[in-house]
């Protein structure tokens, strides 16, 4: 048996985790009462006691508990922002190359990806790689969303009475500053940081991400599949979709409850679209940490997730 403590259980990304667990044998959650899960100390305790933690607190109180249990031998998991751009820190997305999944191997502290960038890099880490964009490409990514990626305060403003404008779906980050944008720039090796324009939509989860370019490499809409295809070779979580398989439209949540990501590569040799569909609470964040922890414990990287 596992232990496992999820500092943060009851957050969206903790809760998800946790319910995964429930059907598995080999993992014993150590819990914590509510009166100590604000207690450093107590939460050091269980953090010692465990074999893997999760850290699903926001960026101020996962870099404090981090700090602080900076001298323990445990597989650390963090879900927030604060460690993905940290070299200390290996990076949870192990489908990007031989190095990402020997840290993730390797390393007893683990960045758990942002759910817009897993979508973002998955998509623009080939581009750049293959040289179909250079590093400066002026790169727009539009990214749309379930509302469950906003936590608990925007799910309760979707599933309660609420103003008719969050019915339809609305764009936010207009100040060109997400906190995802570091990651996606160190990750694909940007020049610069991309426009970005995510946007949350009126349904639970589901996430599509794309980015487009003008094709002047002089490869075919057939040569750009194989380039993913042959990137993302052999890899379980990321799939990419047949050409003769792509729908006249794209959905964000067909992917609901799901742990892979599918990728379609859509339009024509001149002008191309590459997007990325998954589910933002499941490869996009609580699937994502399970798979990590599955190979840092050197277990079958997809027990226990979804297919």
């Amino acid at each position: 048996m596992y232990k496992v403590f999820i500092d943060g259980q009851h957050g969206t990304t903790g809760l998800r985790i946790y319910e995964r667990f429930a059907k598995r044998k080999d993992i014993e959650v150590l819990t914590i009462s509510e009166a100590e899960r604000k207690d450093v100390n107590a939460r050091l305790k269980k953090i010692e006691e465990s074999d893997v933690t999760f850290l699903c607190l926001p960026d101020a109180a996962s870099k404090e508990i981090a700090e602080a249990a900076k001298d323990i031998d445990t597989i650390i998991i963090d879900a927030s922002t604060v460690f993905r751009c940290d070299d200390n820190w290996a990076y949870g997305l192990p489908e990007l190359g031989p190095e990402y999944l020997q840290g993730v191997k390797t390393n007893k502290r683990i960045a758990n990806p942002g759910c817009h960038a897993t979508g973002s890099i998955t998509v623009i880490a080939p581009l750049v790689k293959s040289g179909l964009i250079p590093a400066d490409y002026p790169i727009t990514i539009t990214s749309l969303t379930g509302y469950s990626g906003g936590g608990k305060q925007m799910i309760s403003d979707y599933e309660n009475p609420h103003d008719k404008e969050l019915d339809a779906p609305r764009i936010y980050g207009l100040s060109q500053a997400h906190k995802h944008l570091p990651e996606i720039v160190k990750h694909c090796k940007l020049a610069a940081a991309p426009v970005f324009l995510p946007i949350v939509a009126s349904y639970y989860a589901g996430m599509l991400v794309t980015v487009g370019f003008i094709n002047k490499t002089g490869k075919m809409l057939e040569d750009v599949h194989t380039i993913f295809t042959e990137f993302y070779k052999d890899q379980k979580f990321i799939q990419v979709a047949p050409l003769n398989e792509t729908p006249k439209m794209l959905g964000s949540n067909n992917l609901f409850g799901k742990d892979y990501l599918k990728i379609y590569i859509c339009g024509n040799d001149d002008r191309i679209t590459v997007s990325s569909q998954f589910d933002n609470l499941g490869k996009g964040a609580s699937g994502a940490a399970i798979e990590s922890m599955n190979i840092a414990l050197g277990l079958d990287p997809a027990l226990g997730l979804d297919f």
